[in-house]
């Protein structure tokens, strides 16, 4: 059954994802070498300490619809305010185990985040933990500031619509 409405989906919104991929353009096809993210990140958090910024591709699903795989890429850097809720943070929640979500709740040193793609599932880490906070969403073709307005308000709708937000995601899955 829910194949089928998958199915339905795609096909009632094929003009949407024709002009999706016209606005937001592919992805050059060129050959990439990938490292693994413990390493990785761990070099992007010890650089952010010491004051460089890093950009960095979005890897995994847990950020929709804000944040696409292997298509955005985000500018982390040291965070010149205090945290708040709604913060995209690169946090470290385990040894080497990096994720790449959104402040939920902030209680004195804890921090809650969740991605904006997932659930009902959160992580939790310690203000010492976060690595760095997003400054800038790369898209193709353009780059939106963290702290833009509309971005923000579209943040704060996204996460009021937590308990309908699994069939937002299935229309949003049907038109990529």
């Amino acid at each position: 059954m829910k194949k089928a409405i998958k199915l339905i989906l795609r096909f009632l919104l094929s003009p949407w994802r024709w002009f999706r991929k016209k606005r937001d353009g592919v992805l050059p096809s060129g050959k990439r070498h990938e490292v693994p993210n413990d390493i990785l990140l761990g070099l992007v958090r010890d650089m952010i300490r010491e004051g460089h910024t890093a950009t960095i591709w979005v890897k995994g699903f847990s950020m929709r619809p804000f944040l696409e795989h292997m298509r955005d890429k985000v500018i982390l850097a040291q965070p010149e305010r205090p945290l708040q809720e709604g913060d995209a943070v690169l946090a470290e929640i385990g040894p080497g185990h990096y994720v790449l979500h959104r402040i939920i709740k902030i209680e004195g040193e804890k921090i809650t985040l969740m991605g904006d793609g997932n659930l009902g599932s959160t992580e939790t880490c310690r203000m010492k933990h976060v690595a760095g906070i997003v400054t800038h969403y790369i898209r193709p073709k353009r780059t939106i500031p963290a702290t833009d307005e509309r971005l923000i308000r579209r943040i704060k709708r996204w996460r009021r619509l937590l308990p309908c937000r699994r069939f937002l995601l299935l229309v949003y899955k049907s038109t990529i």
